[in-house]
């Protein structure tokens, strides 16, 4: 047997474990803001989509001055202040003002729980396009993967609910000052004249703060019809399924659903589309769109989906959050948005 060596059979001596500095966080430390030159993409579409929202906020003025519906013609005659009169676009600014409002705190919430989860992402970007409402809205775009269910919950969350509480003292304010208009109920064809679907919210306004009119005879203030706008991108976003805010949400709390929904939501947009064409009168015209959207989200549904490395559930705050998000896509949602066109 070999000798004892007293030096070998010496041990450290115990370690005080709450002496020591904290454990280094999960996430890689904050990530720099994104570039310059992605700064002044970001501004300048901004600018852009200002522009045709003044365009598309002064036809709203027009007719809501002189208690007539929304005009495809008056619209198109808009674009020409640009170089006639510019000063008159002024009159579209409650409407820009309010709807870009709406648009960038949706966007500023998901830009924000990104930074918060060490995400990197871009700037906001508006999309302007010479439509009946100005913009097809805005986007971030996400360059480092979501690691957490927690984080793919509060960047999807973030962005409708923030957005849904700036919209609605916009409606609110929209449904005061709007004035009782019956024809705007029913399109004139000689005139190319819109008519706006009802979501539920607008609804329960008009019964609370106006009651016995008929909200389709509601004719909004351009304030209330940027708002319109702001509820309708709403609750196109909070659709559930893909990679849609609503997608996200759905996905955080179970992923099995939101599988089954990534085919079940296109599938319900084609009926939905249908219906609304062919079977229910109240529609005056096709919402064709419908079959574009769902087309979309079904193209959408073969795009590889990153996976989450820490599936942790939502607490109940977050769950709590999840309903609510439910309760903004019901009170949003319009079967047939628009039409008359």
């Amino acid at each position: 047997m070999p000798p004892s060596d007293s030096a070998l059979n010496t041990f450290p001596a115990p370690v005080d474990w709450t002496a020591l500095p904290p454990r280094v966080a999960f996430y890689e430390p904050v990530l720099p803001r994104p570039s310059l030159k992605s700064l002044i993409l970001a501004i300048a579409l901004f600018l852009l989509t200002l522009c045709t929202c003044l365009a598309a906020g002064t036809q709203f003025a027009v007719a809501y001055a002189n208690n007539q519906a929304a005009s495809l013609d008056e619209f198109l005659r808009a674009f020409t202040l640009f170089y006639k009169d510019p000063v008159g676009l002024l009159v579209g600014l409650p409407f820009a003002a309010t709807l870009l409002t709406i648009l960038l705190a949706h966007e500023l919430g998901h830009y924000f729980a990104c930074r918060h989860h060490h995400i990197r992402s871009s700037y906001p970007f508006f999309i302007p396009f010479p439509s009946l409402i100005g913009t097809f809205g805005a986007f971030i775009l996400m360059r480092s993967p979501i690691r957490t269910t927690r984080a793919l919950f509060d960047v999807g969350a973030s962005g409708p609910l923030v957005g849904f509480v700036f919209a609605v003292p916009a409606l609110l304010y929209g449904v005061l000052h709007s004035s009782v208009v019956p024809t705007i109920a029913h399109a004139d064809p000689n005139q190319d004249t819109v008519i706006f679907g009802i979501p539920l919210l607008l609804r329960l306004f008009d019964a609370l703060f106006r009651p016995g009119v008929d909200p389709h005879f509601l004719l909004l203030h351009p304030v209330g019809r940027a708002a319109w706008v702001g509820l309708f991108a709403t609750s196109l976003n909070l659709l559930p399924t893909g990679q849609l805010d609503g997608g996200h949400i759905l996905r955080s709390v179970n992923p099995r659903i939101h599988r089954f929904f990534s085919w079940l939501v296109p599938a319900s947009l084609v009926a939905l589309g249908y219906l609304t064409t062919f079977r229910l009168p109240v529609s005056t015209s096709h919402w064709s769109l419908w079959y574009i959207w769902a087309a979309l989200l079904l193209g959408l549904r073969f795009l590889r989906i990153a996976p989450i490395y820490d599936p942790v559930p939502l607490d109940p705050p977050r769950r709590f959050a999840a309903f609510l998000t439910l309760v903004v896509f019901l009170v949003c949602f319009m079967p047939v948005p628009i039409s008359g066109l």
